[in-house]
């Protein structure tokens, strides 16, 4: 089977593509025929050693994929060879096989497209978990998103808007607002030509916002939380931005606000039974048409390294998706 193998940290042209061995299943384990994987920021920085974790090389990136059941391994039980699953896999799933361990895969609901399947999870999972566990969000409060022409941003406007929030959108381009409109926002914001504490003063009639998703960080953390309303939260999603910013803590102090750390993977480690509960509800908006993922492009295995530059120079509207 062929696979897009990370032989040496670097930069996505030192990606390869070799035809290596077909997998086969261990104990609790299951190989998944891929049909689709999602293309993810954290898989930009995994190849560079950038990323908290570290797989042994060589290995190929790609956290989440959809697919079909090619084998089951010994005790596992209610997956069997032939159903269609979505699967978080950490890396593995720029290939045309992954190994899964059992416990990763979730049951696809019947007529799903594989496509928008491989770009639903994490995002979406990471958007729910922010806003309704660690922000609790309210219906009538203002919500602000950084960043939300990427994955996450899109989903926390789409679940923001079905919570009841007033959904302020921000990003560097009209085209980016126009698609973050199209998803529910009633506010937009443009960052790279307007000044973002003002817009926000003038949205809000200088009322703040009552939480901020960002998934960006970079010089757009601080001056988003000085306009944050009273007993605010700031969500920190992430720093696709480049930059983890210094944040003075006295803002915190004045504004009775708290800076609330939203890390997705660990909360799926840590409270399963939570997760699923999030996972139903998810898949049942999924299904509702509710939550609608935006891909802007699919890629075959040989262009990986382009999907990747493409989430690199934040050509990627919503999600980017390989196709084996």
């Amino acid at each position: 089977m062929k696979a897009v193998l990370c032989k040496a940290y670097g930069m996505p042209e030192t990606l390869v593509i070799e035809e290596v061995e077909p997998l086969r299943a261990g104990k609790g384990q299951v190989v998944v025929e891929v049909k689709a994987c999602g293309v993810n920021f954290p898989d930009t920085l995994i190849i560079q050693g950038k990323y908290q974790f570290k797989p042994a090389m060589p290995f190929s990136p790609g956290s989440e994929v959809a697919g079909v059941v090619k084998e089951v391994g010994e005790g596992v039980r209610g997956v069997s060879v032939g159903d269609h699953v979505i699967a978080s896999t950490g890396w593995g799933g720029f290939a045309e096989e992954v190994v899964v361990d059992a416990t990763k895969i979730i049951p696809m609901p019947a007529g799903l497209d594989f496509t928008i399947a491989s770009a639903f999870v994490l995002t979406y999972g990471t958007s729910h978990h922010a806003l309704k566990d660690r922000a609790q969000l309210q219906p009538g409060e203002t919500l602000l998103v950084l960043g939300a022409a990427g994955g996450v941003g899109i989903a926390a406007i789409e679940i923001g808007k079905q919570l009841g929030a007033r959904v302020i959108a921000a990003a560097s381009s009209d085209e980016k607002l126009d698609v973050c409109r199209q998803h529910g926002a009633s506010e937009v914001i443009n960052y790279a030509s307007e000044d973002l504490r003002e817009r926000i003063k003038q949205i809000t009639g200088g009322q703040g916002v009552d939480v901020i998703f960002d998934p960006v960080g970079s010089s757009y953390s601080e001056p988003a939380l000085r306009c944050m309303a009273w007993k605010g939260r700031f969500l920190v999603v992430g720093f696709a931005g480049g930059e983890i910013p210094r944040i003075p803590l006295n803002l915190t102090l004045l504004k009775g606000c708290s800076i609330v750390g939203v890390f997705w993977g660990a909360f799926t480690e840590r409270e399963p039974q939570r997760n699923a509960e999030n996972l139903k509800e998810l898949m049942s908006w999924l299904c509702q048409g509710i939550l609608k993922p935006h891909i802007s492009a699919t890629y075959p295995l040989e262009r990986a390294a382009d999907a990747l530059y493409d989430m690199l120079n934040r050509k990627v509207l919503g999600k980017a998706v390989l196709v084996p």
